[in-house]
């Protein structure tokens, strides 16, 4: 797997993702609504973790900057 995931990417999901966290922990939001989050939030975790979205390669997008060649 390429990387696809920029740093600002991944810090953005990686806060998202703590955000649903403490809210579902804390009972701000619950239910099948706060479950579904949670998994939203645990994808985004494990995306921002392994630097890869498989969304970004069906759609061909990149955050990821380029590297020079040498």
């Amino acid at each position: 797997m390429k990387k696809n995931i920029g740093i600002a990417d991944r810090i953005i999901r990686i806060i998202i993702a703590l955000t649903i966290g403490v809210l579902f922990f804390t009972e701000v939001i619950t239910g099948t609504l706060g479950i579904i989050l949670l998994i939203v939030g645990a994808i985004l975790l494990l995306t921002a973790i392994i630097n890869f979205c498989g969304l970004y390669t069906l759609f061909g997008f990149s955050t990821c900057p380029m590297k020079k060649a040498d």
